[in-house]
């Protein structure tokens, strides 16, 4: 026996227009599309933090990194770049423009001083090597 459903030519619509919409937040102020989210990676070794992250479209010059302790944040901006041709309209745009930033903690003191930044093929790597533990040390009482 077969089950019979009714056919809702909007159905399809609707669900397209909406999907999506209460899942991922709309940024406001008008801006294009929905907030992108920053993929990374961290990996750790006896040495030293591994960071990847996955920043496609972003210039080397609008990365900023801060280091701050065990605390690690990036931010980048992805400018908008309207190369608008004689009778051509956009009709479909899934690109992102606008700020994205993401912060950490990794649970151990980074050595500012050695921290390196790669970015290459849109990928930012950041070596970020551990500070040495302050070494206890005994004071004679006089």
């Amino acid at each position: 026996m077969a089950n019979i459903t009714r056919y809702d030519p909007f159905q399809d619509l609707f669900d397209d227009l909406f999907k999506g919409f209460f899942v991922r937040p709309v940024m406001g102020e008008g801006a294009q599309g929905t907030v992108a989210r920053m993929k990374i990676e961290v990996a750790e070794n006896k040495d030293a933090f591994t960071v990847k992250a996955e920043m496609p479209g972003v210039k080397k010059d609008d990365i900023q990194v801060n280091i701050d302790g065990d605390q690690v944040s990036i931010s980048a901006e992805v400018k908008q770049e309207k190369e608008v041709k004689e009778g051509e309209r956009v009709v479909h745009s899934e690109r992102y423009y606008g700020k994205v930033a993401r912060a950490f903690r990794l649970g151990h003191e980074i050595d500012e001083a050695k921290a390196a930044a790669k970015y290459t093929d849109g990928v930012l790597e950041l070596t970020l090597p551990k500070k040495a533990a302050a070494k206890s040390k005994q004071i004679a009482v006089q």
